[in-house]
């Protein structure tokens, strides 16, 4: 019998936990059947859905466990359009996170393997606001990350000062939310299959 040393044991033990973010990556990019999805997309959302994944032909709301929106481009040889990304409302898929004032509504794209696309501080009543998540230095660090990395403040994502509460709330809801609804989208696809 081997022990809990066995590095065969730990290899197996770390592939587990890793295996389903794995799959993301390897799940291709598919369509989705249309009966489960509400194509009304409120205009200020679609105007900023634009901004945030500009690749996205067009974005259908998706009320799940998580309500967020689906980006889809049609491809240049025809056929059904094709699933590029996700984009949500940290509040609407981590509603009980809190900063020094409240909620710190931001609207957060990601694309089918994982990645942010990027993220825009949509409402917030932060005192230090202004100098801290208000900035595009804040928004743009998100950029090209991966829900594997850490999106950790003081790790990856830059702390400031007198606005620590702040900035770690916000990123806590991004961090959280992408990895939530990534863990959805893959159990709903280990579901179609």
């Amino acid at each position: 019998m081997a022990n809990s040393h066995d590095p065969m044991r730990r290899l197996a033990h770390r592939f587990r936990r890793v295996l389903p973010v794995l799959a993301l990556f390897l799940v291709p990019a598919v369509t989705v059947a249309q009966s489960r999805l509400d194509p009304r997309v409120p205009k200020a959302d679609e105007a900023a859905l634009r901004t945030l994944i500009p690749r996205a032909d067009h974005f259908e709301l998706v009320e799940t466990s998580t309500r967020h929106f689906r980006a889809y481009a049609q491809p240049a040889s025809g056929g059904d359009p094709i699933l590029i990304g996700f984009a949500f409302f940290t509040t609407d898929v981590t509603p009980r996170l809190y900063a020094y004032k409240g909620r710190i509504t931001i609207l957060v794209g990601m694309d089918t393997a994982g990645s942010l696309i990027d993220v825009r501080v949509v409402y917030h009543s932060e005192p230090f606001g202004y100098f801290s998540i208000d900035l595009p230095k804040f928004a743009g660090q998100f950029r090209n990350k991966s829900i594997l990395d850490p999106l950790e403040v003081g790790e990856d994502i830059d702390a400031v000062s007198r606005a620590t509460i702040t900035v770690t709330a916000a990123t806590r809801a991004i961090r959280q939310g992408a990895r939530l609804l990534a863990r959805e989208f893959l159990a709903e696809q280990a579901s179609d299959r």
